[in-house]
């Protein structure tokens, strides 16, 4: 399957990941699907608070 989506490498805390798989495995998602999730909530509540982040194409 084709995706449009960058990759990179994220380092995390041992702690902070084994967190982040047992929300995923509660919430019936991949750990990268639960860390792009918690990025796309934080942007949400980041632009409400702040307004829409502009980004140049």
């Amino acid at each position: 399957m084709a995706t449009n989506k960058r990759v990179f490498t994220l380092r995390l805390a041992e702690e902070n990941f084994e967190k982040i798989k047992v929300i995923a495995d509660k919430n019936k998602r991949s750990i990268a699907m639960q860390i792009e999730y918690l990025i796309e909530q934080h942007i949400e509540e980041f632009e409400r608070k702040n307004g829409i982040i502009q980004i140049e194409k």
